[in-house]
């Protein structure tokens, strides 16, 4: 019998780490662009695709960066994908050239939501599920279903017990 809480099977990604994966998701897009290889713009889906999105930004020289805001949590429970907040209509056309960048595709419905409203862009997160893996393009580091990751945005340093408790 297994009697840890679901929040324990945690992927712990740290500021040093998502830099890194960030990073690495950067250099895995460039070039990729269409035409000449360039992307138009960086979109990021907030909140959890800004940091990563800025990243991709800074390492591709793109200075056109924008937001998605899509709410598809209620804490940590699963809601209605909807969107909050469009980006602006005149640079996104139908997607052609945008790069749309999250931290991680769980079920994959937040994507699809904006895959519907942008069919040409090209869509990146940093984490990647395998239920969301059909909605993303390019991704650096796949994790499992059943896991939760914590980003270091959502966190603060405290004691934690240990696995097998106290001593």
């Amino acid at each position: 019998m297994n009697d840890r809480l679901p929040h324990e099977k945690g992927f712990h990604v740290s500021w040093d780490q998502i830099h890194r994966d960030s990073r690495a998701l950067a250099w895995r897009l460039e070039n990729g662009g269409p035409g000449d290889g360039f992307w138009r713009a960086v979109v990021a889906i907030t909140r959890g695709g800004m940091a990563p999105a800025m990243i991709v930004a800074r390492e591709l020289d793109i200075r056109t960066v924008d937001t998605i805001s899509v709410k598809s949590y209620d804490h940590q429970a699963r809601v209605e994908a909807e969107v909050l907040k469009a980006p602006d209509a005149k640079l996104m056309g139908d997607g052609s050239g945008i790069l749309i960048v999250d931290d991680l595709v769980d079920s994959g419905k937040t994507l699809e939501l904006v895959r519907r409203l942008y069919p040409k862009a090209h869509f990146a997160t940093v984490y990647a599920k395998p239920k969301g893996r059909p909605m993303v393009d390019t991704f650096i580091t796949e994790v499992s279903q059943d896991t939760w990751i914590f980003f270091p945005w959502d966190m603060a340093l405290q004691y934690v017990e240990p696995y097998r408790g106290t001593t």
